[in-house]
Order: C-alpha cells, then sequence, then structure tokens
C-alpha cells in the first residue's frame, strides 16, 4: 500500500459484481469502530443487518433478483449483493446543513462527523439522500463512516477494504479508482455483460461520489436514486434557501401586522384586547 498523503481525494470504489455476501466488511467496519451493533434481526432473508445506520456503517445488501425478467431466461444474476456505505459526496448536504460546523471536510477529502461538535439536532440525518447517517442512542451524536480517518492518518487503509476477500472494496486515491472502474466496465461490456455501470463516478450524482459503486442493474434495486432523481433537498440549493428567506419574512410581517391590529384603539375610543 502506497503511502497516504494529506491533500489527495480518497475514497472507495466497490465493484458488486465480485461481492459474495461474506460480511466481512461488516465484521472488520465494527471491530475496528467499536461499534456494538443492534440486536439481530433473523427471519428476514440474508440481510440481517437491515440498513446503514449509528452502529452499522457498512451494510451489505442481498437483492433477490430472481423475479426479473432478464434472470428468467438466464441472463443476469439470482441475487444482487452490494457493500453499501457513506458515499462522501462532493457536494454532501449532511455537511452543508449542519449548524454546528460538527461535519467537515478532512485533508484526504472525505465527509467527517466531530462527535465533539454534534450537538444531535439531527439535521444531517434528514438532509442525507442515502440514508447513511444514525444517532447513536448513548452519546446522542450522529454516526457514519469516517472512512476509517484515523486509520488514515496512520496511512493504513480503511478495515473493510483490508478484509474483504474478493476486492470488491477496493481504495485508494479517487482519481485512480475511476480508471480502474472504468476498464472493469470496459472488460465486463467485452465478455457480454451489457448492463454492468458505473454509479457515482462521474459528477452527475451529487457532483461526483468519493465512495463510488460498479452496478450489475438499475440504481434503484440497489435502494440508490437514478442519476435523474439525484439533486440535493429544497433546503441545500439556492432556491430552497430562497423560500426559506421569503417564507420567514412573510411570518414575521404577519406576526407584526397582528400585533398592531391588536393594539389599535376600537371605535368607541376602547383598546381592542
Amino acid at each position: 500500500m502506497a503511502e497516504i498523503k494529506p491533500g489527495t481525494a480518497y475514497g472507495f470504489f466497490t465493484d458488486t459484481s465480485v461481492c459474495i455476501g461474506c460480511k466481512a466488511c461488516e465484521v472488520a467496519c465494527k471491530s475496528w469502530n467499536e461499534l456494538p451493533g443492534n440486536e439481530p434481526v433473523f427471519g428476514d432473508g440474508f440481510d440481517n443487518t437491515g440498513s446503514l445506520d449509528s452502529q452499522n456503517w457498512r451494510h451489505v445488501q442481498f437483492v433477490d433478483n430472481v423475479a426479473d425478467e432478464k434472470v428468467a431466461v438466464g441472463q443476469g444474476k439470482a441475487w444482487l449483493m452490494m457493500s453499501d456505505v457513506c458515499k462522501h459526496c462532493t457536494h454532501a448536504s449532511c455537511l452543508e446543513v449542519c449548524p454546528t460546523g460538527a461535519i467537515i471536510r478532512t485533508e484526504f477529502d472525505t465527509v467527517f462527523i466531530q462527535p465533539d461538535v454534534c450537538n444531535g439536532c439531527r439535521d444531517c440525518i434528514a438532509a442525507c439522500p442515502f440514508d447513511v447517517i444514525g444517532l447513536d442512542a448513548h452519546s446522542n451524536v450522529a454516526q457514519k463512516c469516517t472512512l476509517c480517518y484515523d486509520r488514515l492518518q496512520g496511512s493504513l487503509e480503511p478495515a473493510c477494504a483490508k478484509a474483504c476477500p474478493t476486492q470488491s472494496i477496493q481504495f485508494g486515491p479517487v482519481i485512480e479508482l475511476r480508471e480502474k472502474a472504468q476498464q472493469r466496465v470496459d472488460a465486463l461490456h467485452a465478455q457480454g455483460v451489457p448492463e454492468a455501470r458505473l454509479y457515482g463516478a462521474d459528477d452527475k450524482v451529487y457532483g461526483g461520489l468519493n465512495a463510488f459503486f460498479l452496478l450489475m442493474d438499475e440504481p434503484e434495486k440497489y435502494r440508490l436514486p437514478s442519476e435523474a432523481n439525484a439533486v440535493l433537498p429544497s433546503r441545500n440549493n439556492k432556491f430552497g434557501y430562497l423560500t426559506t428567506l421569503v417564507t420567514g419574512a412573510l411570518a414575521v410581517i404577519g406576526g407584526l401586522v397582528a400585533l398592531r391590529r391588536r393594539r389599535a384603539p376600537a371605535a368607541d375610543g376602547g383598546e381592542q384586547r
């Protein structure tokens, strides 16, 4: 592993075509970050994690694709598997809405929540389009993948990537990962796998994702917004801010008008109450 240098953008390239659903990434993440996890829920397919939250910073999805027409005629995969994680978006709505400055962009271009600055307001949870953030019940602090910020500072690759046995999760400089990802897609297309596609490797999804994916079907199958729907929440764009300001101004004006009416003298010379 080459030296990890501040000032370089690092991230993950997750190749879902070689994910075997072993959950080694989940285990490694919990172990390194000392996450106690939630009570396991069994009996609902192979996925006993459920979703990303304060205790699950990596989540291996198992998507039953057997009903798909392509699978029925012998094409595609009956199971779609993907190790999901925080995307460390270029346009990170969580960072934009944080009122305390707890969420920052690190020297490795990753999105990090400072636990000693977070006030537990949940604004970031509501703003995140990928539902990756959760509030820890004990500390009342928002939590998500840090891309193993502490390991990066020691020039160590994140625990999940190190543990992945198939190299489905690859770590490195984002610019290099994008080149590898495109080469992988080109190879799959040459092998007769036209459904392989990249998601988040360019700027179409929230300005680009530092944790992007090679998918084997439409993004919606993996619970990801399509590129057409990948827009920031209304309060994160200029129109949303303008609407908020106008609404606030109208509320103030309405309050002043109501106050003046209450204080205006009645027709008989008395005061209205």
